[in-house]
């Protein structure tokens, strides 16, 4: 039922997807990836003999870059309607908060790693909530809130118990059994999203596939290895957090623990590299350390 588009992102394969689901009234994507894999999804939309004016429907897991960067150069191409949590709408219209956000954390990369972010059209825009069931070119798609990556997060849920599940499920890459966690600022929540990752299991789906970069049908293994993840990522860094260490001794340190952790899971070192990528260490970093200070409290030194 849906087809997969490999953005290529930083010229590395299969880190970023958006997926082609092909309907009775048009043709839907899930997520767009960022504005500077652009030309690879049109590529990608062309090979699979899909025309601009096909698509009809452009459903985002969340708003940020790597997810829907491109969305609003898609929506002025295609026409297509935006669907999106209601948190995050507002920002897809009017993106200069959430632009001057990431700016301030990726600073001089903005340009090379996200490229150009247009605003959705107000018109063009469909706004969601939990358990809304989208007309997504003519297939039913049922919208998910999932908060703990991002509090503007949807996971969609297909008849067929197929469920895209963006950020919330992590990130797996192809050929691994591997899961490693985004957890970047301002929004990482670990208890919501330990409840996230249970009420999709609830759920029972027989696919999951995130947007980095699915499917795999060994759903409850995978959600059992995410919320071992949440416990491991976040027990580590509070401990160096109560002994005293800096964020910027975290982030220097990160990298390799999290290199060593993906290597005793068989990861080879060019898959190492890429996890890199698609999650780079010191988003985890900060975006725990702020939910430490902000949620438990911690004296958190910078």
């Amino acid at each position: 039922m849906y087809e997969i588009i490999d953005l290529q992102f930083q010229g590395e394969p299969e880190i970023i997807a958006s997926y082609v689901l092909r309907g009775p009234r048009g043709v839907a994507l899930i997520e767009t990836g960022p504005g500077s894999t652009a030309h690879h999804l049109l590529t990608g939309l062309m090979r699979l003999g899909i025309a601009k004016e096909e698509i009809t429907d452009i459903l985002l897991t969340h708003i940020h870059l790597d997810h829907a960067g491109a969305a609003g150069y898609m929506a002025r191409l295609t026409g297509a309607t935006v669907h999106v949590h209601h948190v995050g709408a507002p920002h897809m219209v009017d993106p200069s908060k959430l632009l001057a956000s990431a700016g301030r954390i990726y600073g001089d990369q903005m340009e090379p790693l996200w490229g150009e972010f247009l605003s959705v059209p107000a018109d063009q825009i469909h706004v969601l909530h939990d358990g809304d069931v989208i007309d997504a070119a003519g297939i039913p798609v049922k919208a998910i809130d999932t908060p703990g990556h991002a509090y503007h997060h949807m996971a969609y849920w297909l008849e067929d118990g197929v469920c895209f599940t963006g950020d919330v499920a992590a990130v797996r890459l192809p050929g691994y059994d591997h899961i490693r966690l985004p957890t970047p600022p301002p929004e990482f929540h670990l208890q919501l999203w330990k409840e996230s990752i249970q009420k999709l299991r609830a759920m029972k789906p027989d696919v999951i596939i995130p947007t980095h970069y699915g499917p795999y049908e060994d759903v409850d293994a995978h959600f059992d290895g995410v919320l071992e993840k949440l416990d491991v990522l976040t027990d580590y860094l509070r401990q160096r957090v109560r002994a005293g260490d800096t964020s910027q001794q975290m982030m220097a340190e990160l990298p390799n623990w999290l290199a060593e952790q993906a290597r005793r899971e068989g990861v080879s070192e060019e898959g190492v590299h890429r996890y890199e990528v698609v999650v780079p260490s010191y988003m985890n970093v900060t975006g725990v350390l702020r939910y430490f200070r902000k949620v438990e409290g911690l004296d958190v030194s910078y």
